[in-house]
């Protein structure tokens, strides 16, 4: 029969669902690729992560023994814990879809896991002690950029750095890099500002990656908190990585699908971050 349900249609089904959940997933996280992962494996579901102070190096005479330094070093405990969406999805539903149910759910199962997990470590850019603009009130400019890049500097905080802000904090930025063009000429415009003219992207300032991040909040005053940081500065601890699972139920003519991840997020060294406190206003 043409249109009969077969173990191979449902297969097919399901795993349509996991692709796409999977895809979603890894494509929609900001956050995840620009922090160290831990793995956290064997029993247990905390990571103890090593934080290794500053060493000096000292002048020393021909001859002599040199001194011993002790190298104490502190840790940073990191906990992690389930986060999981499921939903039901009757056979009636399955077989009376116009499109491909499948993909579709695990899309949005994709889609929801990735928010909670970059939610709790843009959440994290709050935390960071060095702080720029703390009152709030000013846009973010190249000119505040240079700023932190500086700050990570003194502190001998080595490349890369990321910074992460809300896209209305880059939108203020991509004004200021486009403005040129509008009071002087279009050969004015450096070309960061002709990128992001043309593809509202602005990539690379001072030596910083920028990346807009819709998962962190604007609060009543119209500020939102982003940072630039080293990827060492965040932690990811990962007991168990996003999955999808199906069971059926036959009695309610349905089959559970079930998306979850274990994991936990935590600050690793507070000093290889800066907190940018932005107008997010347009």
């Amino acid at each position: 029969m043409a249109n009969e349900t077969t173990s191979s249609t449902l297969g097919e089904l399901f795993e349509n669902l996991t692709q796409e959940a999977i895809f979603t997933f890894q494509e929609t996280s900001v956050m995840r690729p620009l922090v160290t992962l831990y793995p956290i494996v064997g029993s247990g579901k905390t990571v103890e992560v090593p934080v290794y102070p500053a060493i000096t190096a000292s002048a020393v005479n021909e001859a002599t023994d040199l001194t011993n330094t002790a190298v104490n070093p502190t840790s940073e405990t990191i906990t992690a814990s389930e986060v999981g969406v499921m939903t039901t999805l009757t056979d009636l539903a399955r077989d009376s879809a116009s499109r491909n149910v499948g993909a579709d759910i695990g899309k949005l199962f994709g889609e929801a896991i990735a928010k909670k997990v970059d939610t709790d470590l843009a959440t994290l850019l709050d935390s960071f002690t060095a702080t720029l603009d703390s009152a709030g009130g000013v846009e973010l400019t190249a000119d505040k950029l240079f700023q932190a890049q500086a700050t990570l500097r003194l502190l001998n905080v080595p490349a890369p750095y990321y910074g992460v802000f809300s896209p209305k904090a880059v939108f203020n930025l991509k004004k200021t890099l486009t403005s040129a063009g509008y009071t002087t000429s279009a050969y004015a415009l450096s070309d960061i500002g002709n990128e992001a003219l043309t593809n509202g992207y602005v990539g690379r300032v001072a030596g910083i990656d920028i990346f807009e991040n819709a998962n962190i909040s604007i609060n009543a005053n119209d500020d939102s908190g982003g940072a630039v940081f080293h990827p060492i500065a965040l932690g990811l601890a990962l007991k168990e990585d996003f999955k999808v699972e199906t069971q059926r139920d036959a009695s309610l003519r349905g089959t559970e699908i079930v998306a979850s991840i274990c994991y936990g997020t935590g600050v690793i060294k507070n000093n290889y971050g800066v907190r940018v406190i932005s107008d997010s206003a347009f």
